[in-house]
């Protein structure tokens, strides 16, 4: 009987923080785990990782799902009506990454403001709250997503999360954090995760990127908004039921893995910096807050697709496509100091053969 040939992983990755596998040693915590009912609250590990969740973002309760989507969508629903607005930037993961889920799963209409690297400014969010009328949507909501994906892994300032969420409350507005990256902000700028966390009604944190799990994301508030996000959580089926299996994976990472998020930094920072070395790349290394990097191949030109193809069937290095000419490239647990001389030497190879070849 055959058996599936096994998938051979890339030299180095670099294509997200998504692709991260669990340890050895998480590993090693997941099969002794204590396991029971989630459905039931009989499930130890998920008891233990939600407890530690809601006092590390500083709320009264937290509940623990599947994905960070499924965080970002119940959380959406729990405080929305059908036919809402919520603001958000147009670099947003719920706008971006989610299939249309608040408009086809909650009835709401989400719009998108112009931000910076993914970060809109107080006068833009107070610009864009509608007026009360008959014919509009009520504008109940905004989202923040900490740190900016799509915006290059930009944190978002402490001062401007403050502005933007007293402006929401003025105007008896709710505030969600998509925190997926949250620990990553909190890490980088020494800023406390509940700090941030405090401005916001909910919040949740994705423990399957920097943090190395295999699966999930924490959502957390009040009690009585976890009350209501259990009942979505059920709906659309979410609820588990011998789930600490994958739920200490989430209990070790939260002990051992957020302060090593600073090693992933420090490697963008050096890839960034050795990849503004290279002619025929754009590339703003000050604009590296975090584990992201963008960079733009357009002088060579080839599209961020065929770059992406040439660096992973030549060299052995997996980048991913941000756009026409916009390759992203991410650090994590998997992606070691030695590493990174490697990928540059590989996407040093592919842009100088462009260049030769036009």
């Amino acid at each position: 009987m055959s058996t599936p040939a096994q998938v051979q992983r890339p030299l180095v990755d670099l294509y997200s923080d998504t692709i991260t596998l669990p340890t050895p040693e998480m590993r090693a915590f997941m099969a002794e785990a204590p396991l029971g009912d989630e459905q039931k609250g009989e499930d130890p590990s998920v008891n233990e990782l939600t407890a530690m969740a809601a006092e590390l973002l500083g709320k009264e309760a937290a509940v623990f799902l599947p994905s960070g989507t499924m965080c970002n969508e119940i959380a959406l629903a729990v405080h929305s009506r059908p036919g809402d607005e919520v603001l958000t930037d147009r670099t947003a993961h719920i706008i971006n990454y989610e299939v249309g889920g608040p408009a086809a799963l909650s009835g709401i209409n989400v719009r998108a403001l112009d931000g910076e690297r993914g970060v809109f400014t107080a006068e833009q969010f107070r610009a864009a709250i509608r007026p009360a009328s008959r014919y509009a949507p009520v504008t109940s909501g905004v989202v923040i997503e900490q740190t900016s994906n799509a915006g290059g892994g930009t944190i978002w300032p402490l001062e401007r999360i403050e502005e933007i969420t007293a402006i929401a409350r003025d105007h008896g507005m709710w505030a969600h954090m998509d925190g997926a990256r949250l620990l990553n902000a909190s890490v980088a700028s020494g800023i406390e995760p509940r700090v941030y966390a405090a401005h916001f009604d909910s919040v949740f944190v994705d423990l399957s990127k920097g943090l190395g799990a295999p699966v999930g994301g924490i959502l957390a508030g009040t009690q009585d908004f976890i009350d209501q996000a259990w009942r979505l959580k059920q709906r659309w089926g979410g609820a588990m039921r011998q789930a600490g299996v994958i739920a200490s994976a989430g209990v070790y990472a939260l002990r051992n893995h957020v302060s090593r998020l600073a090693e992933d930094h420090e490697n963008a920072r050096a890839l960034a910096a050795s990849l503004a070395a290279i002619e025929g790349l754009e590339i703003r290394p000050e604009h590296v807050d975090t584990n992201i990097v963008l960079f733009d191949v357009a002088a060579t030109g080839l599209t961020a697709a065929e770059f992406g193809k040439r660096t992973h069937e030549r060299f052995g290095v997996r980048v991913s496509v941000f756009g026409p000419t916009t390759v992203r490239v991410v650090t994590h647990i998997d992606v070691t100091a030695a590493q990174i001389p490697v990928a540059v030497r590989a996407i040093a190879a592919v842009t100088g053969e462009a260049l030769a070849g036009r």
